[in-house]
């Protein structure tokens, strides 16, 4: 978690507006940043799923429960005073060019989670563990069988 003073004038950030105190506190959880890059992530074109395995599925049913734990996060953080840094595994769809789609996540995280915490994104490392291939979830493992006999395989 970090905590962000609210100054007057500037309420995002420990900086602010030097003629008047401090008002509060801001306290932002690593769970917070996590689910807006997570989000940021997932709106971006080109992205089948984030996270692998089991986390990948615990993740898709905790987004959905609100006041979840966090606990097998898809979407790993580090938050400091002022900077996060960001870890992500991601499945891409087939067809988009893998480094431009990393840049494109890049500019969502920063631009998301910039815009509201506050917060500077020093680096996001992500790992791109598998490619989509829409096909393959239509089969119904009848094509596998057609193959070997040497029929057609289209239709």
């Amino acid at each position: 978690m970090v905590d962000i003073e609210s100054r007057s004038g500037n309420p995002a950030t420990s900086g602010g507006n030097q003629e008047s105190g401090v008002r509060g506190r801001t306290t932002i959880a690593d769970g917070v940043v996590a689910t807006i890059a997570e989000i940021a992530i997932r709106e971006t074109d080109g992205v089948h799923s984030v996270g692998k395995g089991a986390s990948k599925a615990l993740g898709a049913v905790t987004g959905r429960v609100s006041g979840s734990s966090g606990r097998g996060r898809t979407v790993k953080v580090e938050v400091g005073e002022k900077q996060t840094a960001i870890d992500v595994d991601v499945e891409v769809e087939y067809g988009f060019p893998i480094h431009e789609l990393a840049d494109r996540i890049r500019t969502h995280v920063v631009d998301a989670v910039e815009t509201m915490t506050g917060l500077e994104v020093v680096e996001i490392n992500i790992n791109v563990f598998d490619v989509h291939i829409p096909d393959e979830d239509d089969e119904d493992g009848s094509d596998g069988a057609d193959s070997g006999r040497g029929g057609s395989r289209v239709q």
